[in-house]
């Protein structure tokens, strides 16, 4: 996604008009302003540019074609507990929302926000939270520290997520889902990109669950308690149709304990679950680990509702010091497929 031009930017204070056909309006903030009301200020094009420094409170963008960007790790929001807005009730850091209707399709997605170059730390729930966006960008954030995923994003399309930090959050490091507390078949994502991001010390580093059409390239997942995660199960159209390739998976050893629709999770690289037509391919994947059911280095594993994964192409991925198994095909059915892994183990035997 292109960024916005800043090589003649319009300094202005947070409750400046739109665009200015010189570039676009840039609202700077300083600690102890609301980053909220210059969000609220800024007209599609605009940027909001926080200085360093840390911002108590929640964020909420729900105009189109916003950035918010912050100078790295040095500009962090921060829960604050006099915040009473619904991003903050929701326990959520900044929120990027559109409008669905009662069943939860979408109607008005936020279209072509970007977030970049800032942190967000220490929510009840989520880092950022995502949800009917449609073309948003979050480049260079580093969530951590928050009680449910780093980066959470919902019914969204064409989403580009790029050399992000997601690290000890509880759970997913960055999370792509249909609805987090929904079922119903796989979103089409229309091309939605994970790439290049680092995802550490979370329950799982990358989970996709119930989506379809997505990229997830050239991602280290490290130090979690699963690496890579594809979810599942019976609804249509079922998840899938996506590629992970190209990903360093290594010793996501941490034990963590089962919940309603997962066993507990140790020492998985990459899991597959009620998928169908995935390719995982040309990934590094070594040195897990665990007692888990799910334990082991590629694995395929039935759905909590006993859906099989189908179709799914293993091919040229590195697998080493894997245990209890490199490689594993737990479904052993539906048409699944493993080319020119190298590795020592599999299950059944012959997939190396």
């Amino acid at each position: 996604m292109a960024r916005p031009n800043l090589t003649r930017p319009n300094a202005t204070r947070p409750d400046a008009a739109g665009p200015n056909a010189a570039g676009p309006n840039v609202h700077r903030v300083q600690p102890g302003a609301s980053v909220q009301a210059a969000v609220d200020a800024a007209h599609p094009g605009d940027v909001v540019e926080l200085a360093a420094g840390n911002y108590p409170g929640s964020v909420t963008i729900a105009t189109d074609g916003v950035t918010l960007r912050g100078q790295g790790n040095r500009s962090v929001l921060v829960p604050d507990p006099a915040d009473h807005s619904a991003c903050a009730a929701a326990g959520n850091g900044l929120c990027v929302t559109g409008v669905a209707d009662d069943r939860g399709m979408p109607v008005r997605p936020v279209s072509g926000a970007v977030v970049e170059s800032l942190a967000v730390a220490g929510f009840a729930k989520n880092g950022i939270a995502a949800a009917v966006t449609d073309k948003l960008t979050v480049h260079q954030v580093a969530s951590h520290d928050n009680g449910l995923q780093g980066i959470s994003v919902e019914m969204s399309t064409r989403t580009v997520l790029t050399e992000n930090e997601a690290r000890d959050n509880g759970q997913a490091g960055i999370f792509v889902a249909n609805w987090f507390d929904r079922k119903g078949g796989a979103l089409e994502t229309r091309g939605t990109q994970v790439a290049a991001n680092r995802l550490t010390g979370n329950r799982i580093g990358l989970q996709l669950r119930r989506v379809r059409d997505l990229t997830a390239t050239g991602n280290l997942a490290s130090g979690n308690c699963g690496g890579i995660f594809v979810v599942g199960d019976d609804g249509v159209p079922r998840a899938g149709s996506l590629s992970i390739a190209n990903n360093v998976v290594r010793a996501n050893n941490r034990y963590c304990e089962p919940n309603p629709r997962l066993d507990s999770v140790q020492g998985t690289g990459i899991l597959l679950t009620g998928t169908e037509d995935v390719v995982v391919s040309e990934n590094l994947i070594t040195d897990h680990s665990g007692t888990s059911p799910m334990s082991g280095g590629i694995v395929l594993y039935p759905s909590v509702v006993g859906a099989p994964n189908a179709r799914a192409v293993v091919t040229d991925n590195i697998l080493a010091d894997n245990l209890p198994v490199d490689l594993a095909d737990l479904d052993q059915r539906n048409g699944s497929s493993f080319m020119t892994n190298s590795c020592r183990t599999s299950q059944p035997a012959g997939h190396c």
